[in-house]
C-alpha cells in the first residue's frame, strides 16, 4: 500500500502527498489544531478554497465543502434501497459527518459510532458544528470510543444491525485492523440477514488494487457485493470506490431497488448536497477501465 505522505507547511499552504509523484497543495487561513493524539497526528484549519479541513496523519478525511459526496453516498444510497433500515453501526467517522446523514431517516432507532480515537471526536464536535451538531443533540445517537474492530467481535453486536459503515482510513497505522478478511469476517456477523455494509474502497485513478483487493475478500462471505462511485474533489484523483455487501439481501444497484429508492427518498423529504435518485442511478455506471479491476 502507499506510504504515509508528507505534508509540509510553506507559509499559509499545507501540501498532502498521498500518491507518489503527485501532490495537493491548500492554502490555509487559520489552524485549529495541530497536537498528536495516543495513535495519530491530528490537524483541523480552514481554507480559502475547499473550508475547514481535518488531516489525520497528514491525509485528508473530511472537508466541509465536499463531505456530503462521501457521507451521502455511504448512507442514503443502501439506506434508501433498503427501505426498513432502523440500527446503524458505522466504524469509524469520528468527525459524524455519516452519522449526521443517517439519523435523517426517521425510521432509524439507533446509530452507533464506534471510533478509536476520542480525541478527534472531541476536537469534531468542537470544531465541525455546522455539519454535526445535531447529530451529536440526538437521543438515538450513542458514541462509542473503542476499537471497532474487538466491537463487532462483541457478542452484543451479533445479527444487530441493518447497516454498517466503514468509513476507514487508509490501510495503515490503527486503520490496518478494518481491512482484510477477519475484518470482513466480523461485518458479516454484526449485520442481521437481509442488511447491507458498505465500504471506502480508495481512488482507482491511483489506489487500483483496493477494489480488486476488496472485492475478492467480500466475495469469501457475502453472496453478493459490489461497487459503485462518487466524486470527492478533495480525496484527489477522480472517482472514488465504495464497495457493498449483502447479507442475504437484494442486490444494490438493480432497476428495482433504484425505483424503490427513489419513491423513498421523496417519501422521506431528505435534504442532501449531493445525493438524489438521478446520482444513486448513476453511481452504478462504472468507466470501462474501472469494470476491468473488479474480480
Amino acid at each position: 500500500m502507499a506510504k504515509l505522505p508528507e505534508v509540509k507547511a510553506l507559509k499559509s499552504s499545507v501540501i498532502e502527498r498521498l500518491h507518489k509523484g503527485y501532490a495537493q497543495s491548500m492554502e490555509v487561513t487559520k489552524v485549529l489544531a495541530d497536537e498528536n493524539s495516543q495513535f495519530q497526528h491530528i490537524r483541523i484549519f480552514d481554507t480559502v478554497a475547499n473550508g475547514r479541513v481535518m488531516t489525520l496523519d497528514d491525509i485528508v478525511q473530511i472537508t466541509s465543502r465536499d463531505e456530503s459526496a462521501y457521507a451521502d453516498m455511504l448512507t442514503h444510497l443502501p439506506m434508501l434501497e433498503h427501505g426498513a433500515v432502523e440500527r446503524v453501526m458505522i466504524v469509524g467517522g469520528g468527525d459524524l459527518s455519516i452519522a449526521d446523514e443517517a439519523l435523517k431517516h426517521k425510521n432509524v432507532k439507533e446509530v452507533v459510532l464506534v471510533d478509536i480515537d476520542g480525541r478527534v471526536i472531541e476536537l469534531c464536535k468542537k470544531l465541525f458544528g455546522q455539519i454535526n451538531a445535531k447529530a451529536f443533540k440526538d437521543k438515538r445517537m450513542t458514541v462509542e470510543v473503542a476499537d471497532a474492530f474487538e466491537y463487532l467481535g462483541r457478542k452484543s453486536s451479533r445479527n444487530r444491525f441493518d447497516l454498517i459503515i466503514a468509513d476507514r482510513p487508509d490501510p495503515v497505522g490503527p486503520g490496518k485492523a478494518l481491512f482484510g478478511e477477519t475484518f470482513y469476517d466480523r461485518v458479516k456477523g454484526a449485520l442481521k440477514k437481509g442488511g447491507y455494509a458498505t465500504f471506502q474502497t480508495g481512488v482507482p485513478f491511483y489506489q487500483p488494487w483496493e477494489i480488486t483487493e476488496a472485492l475478492g475478500e467480500l466475495k469469501q462471505f457475502f453472496p453478493k457485493s459490489g461497487l459503485y462511485l462518487t466524486v470527492v474533489p478533495t480525496y484527489i484523483g477522480g472517482f472514488m470506490a465504495l464497495s457493498w455487501a449483502s447479507k442475504g439481501g437484494e442486490a444494490l444497484g438493480t432497476d428495482k431497488g433504484i425505483k424503490r429508492a427513489a419513491k423513498a427518498y421523496k417519501k422521506a423529504k431528505l435534504s442532501c448536497d449531493y445525493y438524489n435518485p438521478e446520482i444513486h442511478a448513476a453511481a452504478f455506471a462504472l468507466p470501462q477501465w474501472i469494470k476491468k479491476l473488479v474480480p
